[in-house]
């Protein structure tokens, strides 16, 4: 955890990319499940914002 965490905190490409895929797969989640209107608002926002990220990091150094 504490690699990770310093990884983050170094800009690091991994650890970055793996937050982005998280984001990602949240907001795939939200869009999918019928119960919170809410989750399903924020969906769009929140698989935007890994997508971006995941472009933006994949250009960070290994």
């Amino acid at each position: 955890m504490s690699n990770f965490i310093s990884g983050i905190l170094r800009l690091r490409r991994g650890p970055w990319e793996n937050l982005a895929t998280v984001l990602i797969a949240l907001g795939v989640f939200m869009l999918m499940q019928p119960f919170a209107l809410w989750a399903f608002t924020w969906s769009f926002v929140v698989t935007l914002t890994g997508t971006v990220m995941f472009i933006i990091t994949s250009h960070f150094p290994e």
